[in-house]
């Protein structure tokens, strides 16, 4: 079992930055594939960005397109910790930040695909 603790949210003014963390327990953290997902009021759980486990020495990132060039997703495996950088943040990114774990190397865009997750933490972008 994966316990995933998220933090770091808060509130901020747009153009401002934030960087969330999650933190993770358990001694296999390294060979997950990491997410980074969020969920506005009445809205789906949307994806945001993911992290390969280490495949060589390399590390895959994904982003989705609405967060491409202002979010970074970056991970610290001795540290059992990944992180969601946020620059230039809109007020369309206010939503609850949700940290996922794949049994799997590559991470997913579909929420389903991952197995464990966090309790989220509230994001609020204001204009």
């Amino acid at each position: 079992q994966v316990q995933l603790v998220e933090s770091g949210g808060g509130l901020v003014q747009a153009g401002g930055s934030l960087r969330l963390s999650c933190a993770a327990s358990g001694r296999t953290f390294s060979s997950y594939a990491m997410g980074w997902f969020r969920q506005a009021p009445g809205a789906e759980r949307e994806f945001v960005a993911a992290i390969s486990a280490s495949v060589g020495s390399t590390y895959y990132a994904y982003y989705a397109d609405s967060v491409k060039g202002r979010f970074t997703i970056s991970r610290e495996n001795a540290k059992n910790t990944v992180y969601l950088q946020m620059n230039s943040l809109k007020p369309e990114d206010t939503a609850v930040y949700y940290c996922a774990a794949k049994i799997a190397t590559m991470p997913g865009r579909v929420y389903h695909e991952y197995d464990y997750w966090g309790q989220g933490t509230q994001v609020t972008v204001s204009s």
